[in-house]
């Protein structure tokens, strides 16, 4: 009667835990940062979604065919807009921090000075960040910066920070001077490092593929 039975060696196990910790330190990383980009994509829609029900809302209610007929026609009056139809904890006047972040970097890493345009802005109770800037460019009637986590980090352009163009049809779209909501796919890609990105989830259907 044979008394012994085959089995792993001590050896052969501590090689085995050795292989599945490289491999799980190798793609660790990657699962974690895939996952962060599902967040802020789904954070990122919600806010487009309550923007857009609220612009409706707002020429709904003023019984007007576009947001400056409705009244939107200066910085004032889309910081009045935002607190009458999202749920605000938080102003900060004429300044971004402390509502968003107080430094910002682009994809590349390089510094993003997101505080050229000194406007109020506001704290949600989502933990997202908006700031209305009145911006008339043809079409266009004002910018909508978002930070969706607020001032948590990464503060980076293009992950959890993004510049959405609000036009007077109350259309939210990218923005590139001379084009006219819906933009092309093509015209959304070359919109430059600042409005890119936004335009970039609008044609990969909300993923951040990139």
């Amino acid at each position: 009667m044979n008394l012994f039975k085959k089995g792993f060696t001590l050896a052969e196990v501590l090689v085995t835990l050795g292989i599945l910790g490289i491999v799980s330190a190798m793609t660790m990383p990657t699962l974690v940062s895939s996952h962060q980009k599902k967040i802020y994509s789904t954070q990122l829609h919600k806010v487009y979604t309550e923007t857009l029900q609220a612009l409706t809302m707002v020429m709904d209610e003023k019984n007007a065919l576009s947001l400056t007929e409705a009244g939107l026609t200066s910085t004032g009056a889309l910081n009045d807009f935002i607190k009458e139809h999202f749920n605000v904890v938080q102003t900060c006047t004429d300044k971004l921090a402390p509502c968003f972040g107080d430094s910002y970097t682009l994809l590349n890493g390089n510094t993003y000075n997101i505080d050229g345009h000194i406007s109020t802005s506001h704290a949600l109770a989502s933990g997202a960040a908006v700031r209305p800037l009145y911006s008339r460019q043809g079409e266009k009637v004002f910018n909508f910066l978002v930070d969706v986590n607020g001032a948590k980090r990464p503060n980076r352009l293009g992950r959890d920070t993004f510049y959405m163009a609000v036009y007077n049809n109350g259309t939210i779209d990218t923005f590139k001077s001379g084009a006219n909501p819906p933009l092309t796919e093509e015209q959304r890609n070359s919109a430059g490092s600042e409005w890119g990105p936004f335009g970039y989830m609008l044609n990969n259907n909300w993923e951040m593929n990139f």
